[in-house]
């Protein structure tokens, strides 16, 4: 049977997450067989339904409505339990916030057990998942017929378009009788990389003090290195950034190829967003806390001297 991969899209764009869900679907494909699928569900697909059928995939089916414009988590859901069938071994979604909303209805819909933030493939239905925030990495097998999965973004490479094109499938999407709906969206506008893609994180804790301190210490640092803005839980709750930057177990997993950690004291919640990271480096005036456990480079210093001297310097 085939795999299905629900493509994660903002205003007619392809979501990063899911270029690298489809990476993990290409693994899953290549040790089970099948074709790999990919499923848009909303309103109107234009420019993304051309990037789809670029990608590593057999198929494209576009499911629309005009009454999934906002892509409400009840309608999406009820129309990939329309189109899974008895068609599909695998069902997979990014562990975005879209993806984690609509994976536990498709799950519990078809009564099966959800696989979450899987990290590796290591057979058709033999999959590695991070558990006690990333201390532990958990080989878990999936016995159902249906395997209901979410991906986590920063394990795979992303899926690169080609010069194919895929066959396009279009059908009507399914509408649930009742459903939240969203009403407005505020998004950030904003130069910057996107944290969850970015190559590079300036990422500030509670050390920093306060919000002003956050905004003129880290972004002159973020902009000298063409960098992402990120923050602990602490600093966020504290009210020195917005949640969409927190990182770490209840933020974002991001896994950039430089995490600046300043300010940070590297809480077990916050290593759990950031460790996979492919260089780390710290500055905390505490020689003693866990984010130097973690660094590839640690500076013990003040971090209000020894980042305006990073700016001075050429």
């Amino acid at each position: 049977m085939a795999i299905l991969v629900i493509a994660d899209v903002l205003d007619d764009a392809l979501l990063p997450s899911t270029f690298n869900t489809v990476t993990a679907a290409r693994e899953i494909a290549a040790l089970a067989g099948g074709d790999v699928h990919l499923l848009l569900v909303g309103e109107r697909f234009d420019d993304s339904a051309k990037a789809s059928a670029r990608l590593p995939v057999d198929k494209v089916v576009i499911a629309t409505s005009s009454g999934l414009a906002d892509r409400n988590v009840e309608g999406v859901a009820k129309t990939v339990l329309a189109v899974v069938g008895n068609d599909y071994s695998h069902v997979l979604f990014g562990a975005s916030s879209f993806g984690k909303s609509v994976a536990p209805r498709v799950a519990a819909s078809l009564d099966v057990a959800q696989f979450s933030e899987i990290t590796a493939v290591k057979g058709a239905a033999l999959f590695e998942r991070p558990t006690y925030a990333g201390n532990v990495i958990a080989t878990v097998e999936a016995l159902d017929a249906i395997k209901v999965i979410t991906v986590r973004s920063t394990a795979f490479a992303a899926a690169q378009t080609g010069d194919g094109i895929a066959q396009i499938e279009k059908l009507d999407a399914e509408m649930a009788e009742r459903y939240a709906r969203v009403t407005e969206r505020h998004n950030e506008v904003s130069d910057r990389p996107d944290l969850a893609s970015a190559k590079i994180i300036v990422s500030g804790g509670r050390g920093l003090g306060s919000k002003e301190n956050y905004d003129r210490i880290l972004t002159p640092l973020a902009d000298k290195l063409g960098a992402a803005l990120g923050a602990s839980r602490a600093a966020v709750d504290a009210g020195f950034a917005s949640n969409d930057r927190q990182v770490g177990q209840t933020g974002k997993v991001v896994a950039p190829d430089v995490y600046v950690a300043i300010g940070l004291s590297g809480a077990i919640q916050h290593l759990a967003g950031m460790r996979e990271s492919k260089v780390i480096v710290a500055v905390n005036s505490d020689p003693d806390a866990p984010i130097f456990g973690v660094a590839d480079y640690g500076l013990v210093a003040d971090l209000f001297t020894a980042v305006p001297q990073w700016l001075e310097a050429q």
